[in-house]
Parts: structure tokens; sequence; C-alpha cells
């Protein structure tokens, strides 16, 4: 590192750069290419970008604790709208003081507007105009969230960003389909941005727009007329080839406002991290570093591992030779892997705090090569590291 760049480096994370930052506010440091290094003032501090967010579904990340995120270098949790308001019920977690301090988490928290989740119940929901009827997949009874709703539900939960009510379309879609539901979409957002009256909350716009490009630049155009301090792009990892999803981002993300953050919602791999960021892309979010370490695959600099394979029953190596988390100090392959055969609960746990320690270093580390000049050098190396074939 050039004393020019860790001098820039230290600069962008130091508490005068971020101290008369108002809320709201996205100051872009570096840029290479399309990839940015930037910062995001929040209600509960500031958050460095690329950031990957991880997520909360039910004021918990799964098996990991608050101090654990913060250790791992979490600077945002998810909290899920549609699961918060049928269980405890956003009046109490309002009761009890908000989410932050429900779940104990000191940071930003960013909430999804429930859409996704919704759309995920295709057999048990009724669109209109006005909202979506939908049946609870705990007990089977009725709810109604119309964009009002999602923007008061979340403004109980106290979020740091809220997203916008939206429509999430299934893949494939055709283009009627699509239009309607951009319109719909357009109509949700002003209908949430008139909602809002929480001001310690940002309020995210979401494009839509399927896999075609006319459409998505149709949606971009009509969301980002909407002044907003953020905007996410939705609609993806609903069931599309991923490389359809690769080639459309370098199209879409560039074309989103410079000025303020921009939001992949609901990706992914560390691979689709890499060429995201690479598009223009500065937050994101998934549950696949939790989900995959619950069923023991492992992400690691060299590679995907399989830690159930024969092969590491008497491995005495760390997972990750490259990481320094707490799994990798302290336990070997064939432990872990003895673990994760035998059902045991700390399994899930070890293999959960390496893969989100894993994805926060590996934001960190692009933060760093952004602001170092060196992006594309890091991107390829990613990459080349990345596809390696899974042990």
């Amino acid at each position: 590192m050039t004393s020019d760049a860790k001098s820039e480096t230290q600069s962008d994370m130091s508490v005068g750069t971020t101290a008369n930052m108002k809320l709201g506010e996205f100051k872009v440091h570096k840029t290479e290419g399309n990839a940015r290094r930037a910062t995001l003032m929040t209600a509960h501090g500031p958050v460095q970008t690329p950031v990957f967010m991880a997520v909360g579904t039910k004021a918990t990340v799964k098996a990991m604790t608050p101090e654990e995120l913060k250790d791992c270098g979490t600077q945002v949790v998810l909290g899920n709208t549609y699961h918060l308001h049928l269980r405890p019920g956003e009046k109490t977690i309002k009761k009890m003081g908000g989410l932050h301090k429900f779940m104990n988490w000191h940071g930003p928290i960013l909430t999804d507007s429930g859409g996704f989740q919704v759309f995920s119940l295709s057999n048990l929901r009724k669109m209109s105009e006005e909202g979506v009827e939908f049946r609870s997949h705990l007990d089977g009874a009725k709810y109604f969230i119309s964009p009002e709703k999602s923007m008061e539900i979340q403004m109980d939960l106290g979020s740091d960003i809220i997203m916008a009510f939206d429509e999430c379309l299934q893949y494939p879609a055709t283009d009627a389909e699509i239009e309607k539901s951009m319109a719909l979409t357009y109509r949700w957002l002003l209908r949430s941005k008139a909602a809002m009256t929480r001001k310690e909350s940002l309020l995210f716009g979401i494009v839509q727009g399927g896999l075609s490009l006319e459409h998505r630049l149709k949606s971009l155009e009509q969301v980002t007329s909407v002044d907003l301090p953020g905007y996410a792009l939705g609609g993806f990892s609903v069931g599309e080839p991923i490389h359809l999803m690769h080639e459309l981002l370098p199209n879409v993300a560039p074309k989103m406002p410079a000025h303020k953050p921009r939001y992949l919602m609901g990706v992914g791999t560390p691979t689709d991290l890499i060429i995201a960021i690479d598009a223009g892309i500065d937050m994101f979010d998934c549950v696949i570093p939790t989900r995959v370490a619950r069923n023991g695959t492992i992400y690691t600099w060299q590679g995907k591992v399989s830690i159930k394979r024969t092969e590491y029953r008497e491995d005495d190596s760390a997972l990750d030779p490259e990481c320094d988390c707490y799994t990798c100090k302290n336990y070997s392959k064939a432990y872990l892997r003895h673990l994760f055969l035998s059902g045991e609960i700390l399994g899930s746990r070890l293999n959960t705090i390496h893969n989100i320690h894993f994805y926060m270093k590996l934001m960190e580390k692009a933060r760093e090569a952004i602001a170092e000049g060196r992006w594309a050098q890091f991107r390829d190396d990613c990459l080349t590291r990345f596809v390696k074939k899974s042990k």
C-alpha cells in the first residue's frame, strides 16, 4: 500500500470524515471503474461501503449473538417485516423499545417491506391496487399489507433503512405482466413515501423490471423520479439463471443515481458480490452464508468446501489458512465434520461464524482495494479463487 493510499483509506474511516455527515448523506470517497468506496450515514452511525448486511429474519442472525456479529465486522443487520409482523408483532417490539433494543443490536438495521415474502406465498395471497391479502404460513390467519401498513410496521420497528412496498414478480414473466407490476410498484412507492413520517429512517425505493434491460431502465426512470435517500434493485434471485443477472447489472447499476447508495437485494454468493461491486453496487444482503453454513458448506479464500466429505475425517488443519476467525483459530476440519455429521448445534454455530466473518472480510478487502486503486487486480484474483471446483 502506498503512503498516499493508506492516508486516504484512513481518512475515509476517520471520525473527522463522518462527524460532519448529515443523516442520509452518501459520500463517495474513491472510484475505480464503476466500483465505489463510500460512506452512508444512518441514525445509528456510518456504514462503510461496499457492505454485506447480515440477514436477521426474525430479529436474530441464525446461530450468532450480536456480539459475535460485531466481532466479525458486521455493520448492518436486516429484519424481516413479514415475519416480525406475524410474530411477535411490531406493536410488541415497539413497546419493548424498538428492534435495536429488542434484539440487542445497536448498529444500523434495515427492514424489507414484506413484498418478497408475500411474493413467496403465491398460493396464499390476493393482490389488489390497495395491497395484498394473504394467509399466515404459521396458522392460516388472514392479514393485509398495503404500502401504508408496511411503512407503519417498519416505523414501529424503528428501522434505520426502510424499504418501499413493491411487487416482486416470479420468473419468467410476460412483458404485459412486467409492465403492470412496474406501474403498481411505482404507485405503491408514491404511497410509501407519503406514509413515511419517521425522520430518523431512510426510505429506499425498489427498481423492478424482470430480466429485460428495457423494462429495468424504464422502472429505474420511474423510481428515481421520486427523490429518496437510496435505491435498490429488487426482483433477482427469483429462479432466473444467474448469468442473466450478471449480464444485466453492468447495464443498469451505473445508471442508478451516482450520489445515492445502490442496493442489490437478496444476492448472493462471493462471486455475485464481486461482479456486482464491479458494476457499481454498494450494498448487499442474502441468507446464503448462514443457510449454507447450517448445511455444511463453507466459503474460503481457496474456494467452497463441503465439510461433510470423507477426506476431512482426519484432517487437523483449519478451514481456511488465510482466515483469522474464531472457528479457524480454534477448530480443525475433522472436528467440524464430526459436529456436522452428529447434528450438533455447535457445528452450525462454528460454520456460521466462519461464513459471516468471510463475507465481512471480503467486503473489507474490497473497500481497501478500491481505496488503494487496485480493485481490478483484487476482482480478478477473487474470481479466480471462487470459481474453483467445490471440495
